[in-house]
């Protein structure tokens, strides 16, 4: 059984999940309407693993005798300068999601709540995946600047990037298929 206080702060991180995946889908949306449709692949891929993160803590929340609840959520970004633009902010979010699990995680610790701490480490070490990979977005972008042929080519890495993601979530979600048959 999960205490009020991480029930609440696991509330809160559901609701940036879903939050995280309306600002994902409005910079899919103008990347896609810009020219730029593997940077869009990259974010509607980004779209479905922010729903999924959402919906392990909905479940994770249940399963402890919490009730998740959904909250209204703020309007996202809609108009982005650039690409750099895009994945700067796409860097910056990531960083604020880091911030606010390892705040829950601490909480977890100060309630001595170890199995709230336990299931946090899978995002732990998510988010340090998620911002190694922004990062390292940002600086190809920064190192071709708005050459337009670089920017092409790293449009297209990216619609390769998105398929190999797409290609693990499709792993794990028949994984999960098969163990729960």
């Amino acid at each position: 059984m999960v205490t009020k206080i991480i029930e609440k702060a696991i509330i809160e991180q559901i609701k940036r999940e879903e939050h995280s995946s309306r600002i994902y889908l409005s910079m899919a949306s103008w990347c896609q309407v810009n020219g730029f449709p593997g940077a869009a692949e990259w974010l509607y891929a980004q779209v479905e693993e922010e729903r999924g993160h959402q919906s392990k803590f909905i479940h994770y929340l249940n399963d402890r005798g919490g009730h998740a609840l959904l909250a209204e959520l703020e309007k996202p970004v809609l108009k982005f300068k650039s690409l750099l633009d895009v994945f700067d902010q796409v860097l910056k979010h990531e960083e604020y999601i880091s911030q606010s699990i390892n705040d829950l995680y601490a909480s977890s610790v100060q309630q001595k709540d170890f199995s709230t701490g336990n299931f946090l480490q899978w995002f732990i070490t998510e988010q340090i995946e998620e911002e190694s990979t922004a990062r390292a977005i940002l600086d190809k972008i920064r190192m071709v600047s708005n050459e337009k042929v670089g920017l092409y080519q790293v449009d297209k890495e990216l619609s390769t990037m998105a398929a190999a993601k797409r290609a693990a979530q499709l792993a794990v979600a028949a994984a999960s298929a098969n163990k729960g048959a």
